[in-house]
């Protein structure tokens, strides 16, 4: 080998090596970065928002709580640790005038007291109203309903018709998923301790639309309304219902959130569609199924309730074990 070629080769081995080991000692000379912990809040505790508030919620001790906040940030209109206005059990059963985030500070003119004007208005959501029912320990679930269940209204009536007959006794459900704003003129389930209490109420108010709020209207004029309280479950098989019907469409390239909005809308929203009802007929074989009508002999049969003797009109016959009676087309 060309004894020049060695000598160049040796040379660049002493100068790789050289260089390794001086790259090798001013990295172990450096001292390796210290980690910078995150400077601590330093300031008064504030009253914060531990959900998203929309607008007309009902504030209970699970909504809000006490967090350090910068002493700069800190404005006159918070709710200050300490402070005789800012005491959580105090603020129990209040509104929210307007929306706040989670995490963010709730301000004195984000709540509204009952004693405030425009409470009631404020607990509303947009494009409702309120109306007030009258109730009784039968027709009131016994105090058991609490503002912020949800309610199904059932009217009870008598039909007489234009026959001679007994009348036509129903029970039908006219509006389902009702929010209860109040119970006579309280706004809370809870007592000045925080404790539960059950008081039978003598009047209701609910959160409708406004068309829902005519049949009402209309409904306390016809017969007896009821409360029948409704399971949280059943606002959620509700909201799977209307997605598989297709009554709730969410447009392409909605956010997780809206799309969380818009069902949350729906399923807060009174249903006076699909209705059931309930005849005497449906609950004793010796009360009828139909109003009665002039062309009916007016008396009830023994089995199953419907009219006995033959209309004028056209009719259908119904056997049911021994009995056999005729309903007119059109009937249940």
């Amino acid at each position: 080998m060309d004894f020049k070629k060695i000598v160049l080769l040796v040379g660049a081995l002493m100068v790789a090596a050289v260089t390794a080991i001086m790259a090798k000692n001013m990295f172990a000379g450096a001292s390796a970065p210290q980690a910078a912990a995150a400077p601590v809040p330093q300031g008064p505790k504030v009253l914060v928002a531990k959900k998203p508030l929309p607008v007309g919620t009902i504030i209970d001790a699970t909504m809000i709580g006490f967090e350090t906040w910068p002493k700069d940030s800190v404005q006159p209109s918070f709710y200050q640790q300490g402070q005789p206005d800012s005491d959580p059990t105090k603020l129990l059963g209040t509104v929210v005038r307007y929306p706040v985030t989670a995490g963010q500070p709730l301000t004195h003119g984000a709540l509204v007291g009952p004693e405030d004007r425009g409470f009631l208005a404020a607990a509303l959501g947009p494009g409702m109203r309120a109306i007030t029912v009258p109730v009784n320990a039968s027709s009131g679930l016994a105090g058991f309903v609490f503002p912020g269940d949800r309610v199904d209204l059932v009217l009870t009536q008598d039909v007489k018709g234009t026959g001679e007959g007994d009348p036509l006794h129903t029970s039908e459900t006219i509006v389902r998923n009702i929010r209860v704003l109040a119970t006579d003129q309280r706004y809370t389930d809870k007592d000045e301790d925080g404790k539960t209490v059950i008081k039978t109420a003598s009047n209701v108010t609910l959160e409708v639309t406004p068309r829902i709020a005519e049949k009402i209207s209309v409904a306390q004029s016809m017969g007896t309304l009821s409360l029948s309280l409704r399971s949280i479950a059943d606002q959620t098989s509700d909201l799977e219902r209307a997605v598989a019907s297709g009554d709730i469409k969410v447009p392409q390239g909605t956010s997780p959130d809206q799309e969380r909005r818009l069902l949350t809308a729906f399923a807060n929203r009174p249903l006076d569609n699909n209705t059931t009802y309930t005849t005497g007929g449906d609950v004793s074989r010796f009360q009828r199924r139909t109003v009665p009508t002039a062309n009916s002999s007016g008396s009830a049969s023994a089995g199953g309730g419907a009219v006995a003797g033959a209309s004028s009109g056209p009719g259908v016959k119904v056997a049911r074990g021994n009995d056999v009676t005729v309903v007119p087309v059109g009937a249940r």
